[in-house]
């Protein structure tokens, strides 16, 4: 215990940049394409996907239509409505999160937690993740989700975005 609660907490403002400045509201505005994987807790690669999202702002809430397609040919899509509840401060929900997410802003970097009910075969198992993301100059958003079950990490997401306004033409076609 004494070794586990010497372990600190990675912290926003520890990593934060002030540019470029990631707003969600505007970076999810219109079409955003995303390529992503699944690494389990031992580093090995269980699942590759890519994401196509539509992103509306209506000046109060962020509607984030996600389709997935994965690897293995399986689709899936969640909806989030992202709300500003205050300077830096995001709150959202989806059909599958548990509750609300909550998110804290600071120039180029996101920190979103949520508990949710991830398919596993034919069941789910209800997780917790602790998302990260990091607007890159160029206009890459690199996204790193822990995964967790019970408290320890069982696995980690990575993703790449890019908005689809930066591209000559469309990466894939859902």
């Amino acid at each position: 215990m004494v070794i586990l609660s010497g372990c600190s907490q990675m912290q926003i403002d520890q990593i934060s940049q002030s540019q470029p400045a990631l707003k969600i509201e505007e970076y999810f505005n219109g079409k955003v394409y995303a390529w992503g994987i699944f690494e389990d807790r031992f580093g090995t690669i269980r699942r590759q996907f890519q994401v196509e999202i539509d992103g509306n702002w209506d000046g109060q809430t962020l509607t984030l239509d996600e389709q997935f397609l994965y690897d293995d040919g399986e689709r899936d899509q969640r909806i989030w409505e992202i709300t500003s509840s205050s300077s830096g401060l995001y709150e959202g929900r989806a059909d599958d999160v548990i509750g609300s997410a909550t998110g804290t802003s600071q120039g180029n970097a996101l920190n979103w937690q949520y508990d949710i009910d991830l398919k596993v075969g034919d069941g789910s198992w209800r997780v917790t993740f602790d998302d990260w993301m990091l607007l890159q100059q160029g206009g890459v958003l690199i996204n790193r989700a822990y995964v967790k079950k019970w408290g320890f990490t069982i696995g980690s997401v990575t993703l790449s975005f890019m908005r689809g306004d930066a591209m000559k033409e469309a990466p894939f076609s859902l």
